[in-house]
């Protein structure tokens, strides 16, 4: 069995076929030549410090800020993960300086 891909969109469920299909492989064994050949030592190492790297870029860090009632309602009319779409939209404010300057005023 190769390698099952699908693209779906946020809060969007995968096909039912590929699930289907997605279980069906999960039972079958597996072909180490094929669907996960083996890694070298320093494949490894490197998929190592990849990981580390990732793990310490994606490292969240809690803060407070205070919000006006009516700007905290809208975000929480979102529904569950509102804060995940807050920080969204911190990032992208935060990479795009002419947002910043009109905000200044």
């Amino acid at each position: 069995m190769g390698i099952i891909t699908s693209t779906v969109k946020v809060g969007q469920k995968p096909p039912k076929d590929v699930i289907k299909a997605a279980k069906k492989a999960a039972r079958g064994p597996i072909n180490y030549t094929e669907d996960a050949p083996r890694s070298t030592p320093e494949a490894l190492r490197e998929f190592a410090m990849l990981a580390a790297e990732r793990n310490r870029r994606s490292r969240k860090q809690a803060v407070t800020i205070r919000l006006v009632p009516d700007c905290l309602e809208k975000y929480k009319a979102l529904g569950s993960g509102y804060t995940g779409i807050m920080a969204d939209v911190l990032n992208y404010v935060a990479d795009n300086p002419e947002i910043l300057s009109k905000a200044r005023g």
